[in-house]
């Protein structure tokens, strides 16, 4: 698994070993197609990456020329992962890293852990598959208020996964599939009066 675009394109990055299920990594393929359809909005913004496992997406923006990022995951070794891959890659990467168990979550919790004036441009949401947990943040996500206005929420689930095209103020924006792997975009839409 490697880095596919921006400063620190061609970087290996650090997998969990082969017995530890509770990581999977994106695939390079996917995460170049996503960051091709993002392109124009990675410049400059604040990225959250939720369920964050190696880190590839956070740290692929911050290649490719996001402010920071904040990545969030329950597991001390994907953590461990996440931080060993910032290191390789950046000489002082503008990242944060919490441990939360998402899944166990309360909203306040959540807030608890982002910086004072949580608002992100682009927020990655990749948690494991079949197990209803990317409706459970989406839905967690929207009540926050933490996505900025016509900022972008990236679902990562299995293809055949159910997901609205409605969340509050959030609007399914794109839908892709790569293989087994399915995208769906939302954008947060602004408050109609």
């Amino acid at each position: 698994m490697r880095i596919t675009g921006g400063t620190a394109k061609g970087h290996n990055l650090a997998t969990p070993k082969s017995s530890v299920r509770t990581i999977r990594p994106t695939s390079d393929r996917t995460r170049e197609a996503l960051f091709n359809i993002l392109a124009a909005d990675i410049p400059g913004s604040v990225v959250l990456d939720l369920y964050a496992g190696t880190g590839s997406l956070g740290i692929e923006a911050l290649s490719r020329g996001a402010d920071s990022a904040y990545f969030v995951d329950h597991s001390r070794q994907a953590l461990a992962l996440i931080h060993a891959n910032l290191c390789h890659c950046f000489t002082s990467p503008r990242a944060s890293l919490q441990q939360l168990h998402l899944a166990r979550t309360k909203d306040k919790q959540l807030l608890r852990i982002l910086p004072s004036d949580p608002h992100f441009d682009i927020i990655f949401l990749d948690p494991p598959y079949e197990r209803k947990l990317a409706l459970f943040t989406l839905e967690m996500i929207e009540r926050t208020d933490i996505l900025n206005v016509n900022g972008t929420i990236v679902v990562e689930e299995r293809k055949n996964e159910q997901l609205p095209t409605c969340c509050g103020q959030l609007r399914l924006a794109d839908r892709r599939q790569y293989g087994e792997t399915g995208l769906w975009l939302y954008q947060k839409m602004q408050n109609r009066l």
